[in-house]
Parts: structure tokens; sequence; C-alpha cells
């Protein structure tokens, strides 16, 4: 029940982990603080998409605050009621030993709107009264059936845009498998603008293509999805 240091238990995974890590984009990885990494949800039966998190907050020697889902579906399950309700506790037990920001899962539902609400205060709170801050969050939020990019919840552009105007640059990461090799790339870091008179709803739409199609950039044509 004691806090723990996830950069240094992120090592030991990435450091015992079989497959070999290739990663581009060095020249990239931030040395200092005021940042966004925004990752791809890439998965497949036995890698998860909490491996990309971990090889990132592996090689960035910086401490991350990742924001990830506060309850996993387990949708289609036999076990699904149980599963959900148990993935819960286990999860906020998770996000205290490692000073994780949890939000409602993915796709959105009606009855999570005042949670998910709570998690954006809690969020724009961290990166407004924290030290050179650096937040890792993946836009899409859960598993495609395919592995490719999908279309993040609407609202997500909003929300970026938020964070950019407290002064935080934007930094994308893709992660992939490919021939029995992970890979990791690090882009470019950017601001995240949009210029114009554009209404909110359009807003939102071209600050979340500009996010994602930084990512998609960064991974092999079948994974761009829609982005490509």
């Amino acid at each position: 029940l004691r806090r723990r240091d996830l950069r240094r238990d992120a090592k030991a995974c990435i450091e015992n982990m079989s497959a070999e890590l290739k990663v581009f984009g060095k020249e990239n990885i931030p040395r200092q603080g005021g940042c966004v990494l925004t990752i791809n949800h890439f998965h497949r039966p036995g890698l998860g998409a909490q491996w990309i998190a971990l090889a990132v907050t592996a090689l960035v020697p910086l401490p991350i605050r990742w924001a990830v889902t506060g309850e996993l579906m387990c949708q289609g399950k036999w076990y699904q009621a149980v599963g959900s309700r148990a993935s819960r506790l286990f999860l906020r037990r998770l996000a205290y030993l490692y000073s994780l920001i949890t939000m409602p899962p993915m796709p959105p539902r009606p009855k999570d709107v005042e949670a998910r609400a709570a998690s954006v205060r809690a969020i724009l709170e961290f990166v407004k009264q924290g030290n050179e801050p650096v937040l890792g969050i993946s836009p899409e939020g859960y598993n495609s059936s395919h592995g490719a990019l999908t279309h993040p919840a609407t609202g997500f552009g909003r929300f970026a845009l938020l964070l950019s105007r407290t002064g935080m640059k934007f930094i994308p990461v893709g992660g992939y498998e490919a021939d029995e090799v992970f890979y990791l790339h690090f882009g470019k870091e950017y601001e995240l603008s949009i210029p114009g008179d554009f209404s909110t709803e359009e807003k939102d739409e071209q600050a979340m293509q500009m996010i994602m199609r930084k990512i998609a950039c960064l991974l092999p044509a079948h994974l761009q999805g829609e982005f490509a």
C-alpha cells in the first residue's frame, strides 16, 4: 500500500521484456516539462496498450502523470459485471500507488458525465499548479478491433485546446509491434492552436485531427486508420 516510483518500475518492466525495443526520434524525447505526451492505443492479444505507456515512462527522464481509465469494460465476457466492478477497485489502488489520474472508460457513457468533468478538472489543476508538468494521455482511450488509430470521443479537441492555453506543448508518440520488435517513435514538439473564427465544434474537430495526424505520421500505413 506504499506509493511507488512509476519510472523505476516501468524501466524494470521494459528491461525484462522479451521483445526487442527500437526507439526512433530520440532527439525528440523531452528534457524539460510543460508538455503533453499523446500516445496511440495499439494492442494485440498478449500485448496491451499499457506497454506503450511503460516504454515512454522508462525513456523520458522526467516524472510523467498519466491519465488512465478507471474501469475495464470487459465487454462480451461472461464475467463482465464482476470484472468491471473489480477493475474499478484495482485501478483506484493503482492510481494511488503511482499518482495516476483516472477517467471514466471509453466510449463515453451518459452516467459518467460528472465523473468525466471531475477528471478533466483534476488534470487542469495538475497542469496549472505543477512545476514544469508532464502529462501522458491516449486520445483514443480504448482498444480498436484491429489495432489501428480510432476516432477519440467528441470533446477531446476542446480539452486539448484548454491544455494548450496553459502553455503546454504537445509531443506525439507512436508505438507498435512488427516482426517481433516493439517500436516506439517520438515526434517533434509542437504548439496546438487553431487560427481563424471557427465554432466550438469546428475547433474541437480541427484540434483532434491535428493531434491524431501527428501520431499517425509515426505509425506504419496499416495502423494510421482514418488519419492516414
